[in-house]
């Protein structure tokens, strides 16, 4: 377990962007939203870093108007590291479809080995990570990085696709509510039915607060 569990969030995807940036010249960083990343977040802006080697583009955005508290966007900009260069999903496009393939468009240009360095994700109540939400369809498409969700708590959602997360370099999923406990077991034990579960891959770590995790988890 991690005492300060998005403190050891934001250690690790240091560590881990340092070690791109130490061959390369730059580093790509996804950060996903809800209520959960904001002390990472700070975190990270507090840490003396080369952040304006680092491109930070979104895991998954809700379709709203710009500025508007129900977006992933506002907080991301508000609080991850001034100097680090922002690409938002273009949720306000009037094409939404026209508007993810140009996403992906972006993220094979930031990577053009389609890999993101590093992956920040969260996990919600009910087993859903990135805009991933149970039963949705968005789960099964494997031909494009970036795909629309349908309607999942009054919005729908734009978001990175299983195989682009699965694909990164590294992936980070960060938990610090109680309330989750129940769902970080069951994904720990591999159940089938939350959309976590599709998180696959040797470079992933489960940060989670003593509450969060039963016994406490800090899995890689």
């Amino acid at each position: 377990m991690a005492r300060d569990a998005p403190a050891e969030a934001a250690t690790r995807i240091v560590a881990r962007l340092q070690e791109v940036l130490d061959e390369r010249p730059r580093a790509t960083l996804a950060l996903s939203g809800g209520t959960t990343p904001a002390p990472m977040l700070r975190h990270l802006a507090a840490t003396p870093f080369e952040w304006g080697r680092v491109d930070i583009v979104q895991v998954d955005e809700r379709v709203a108007p710009d500025g508007h508290p129900d977006r992933n966007a506002t907080m991301i900009a508000a609080l991850a590291p001034p100097e680090a260069v922002l690409h938002l999903m273009p949720v306000t496009a009037s094409d939404l479809d026209a508007a993810a393939r140009s996403y992906a468009e972006l993220l094979a240009r930031l990577a053009p080995d389609g890999r993101l360095d590093v992956v920040h994700l969260g996990v919600g109540d009910d087993g859903h990570t990135a805009s991933w939400p149970p039963g949705d369809p968005v789960v099964e498409v494997t031909d494009t990085d970036v795909a629309l969700a349908g309607p999942y708590q009054g919005r729908r959602r734009m978001t990175l696709t299983v195989p682009a997360v699965n694909r990164g370099r590294h992936r980070v999923l960060l938990v610090t509510e109680a309330s989750k406990a129940p769902v970080v077991a069951r994904y720990l034990d591999g159940d089938p039915d939350l959309p976590v579960t599709r998180v696959v891959g040797e470079s992933t770590v489960v940060v989670a607060s003593p509450d969060a995790a039963p016994g406490g988890t800090v899995r890689s």
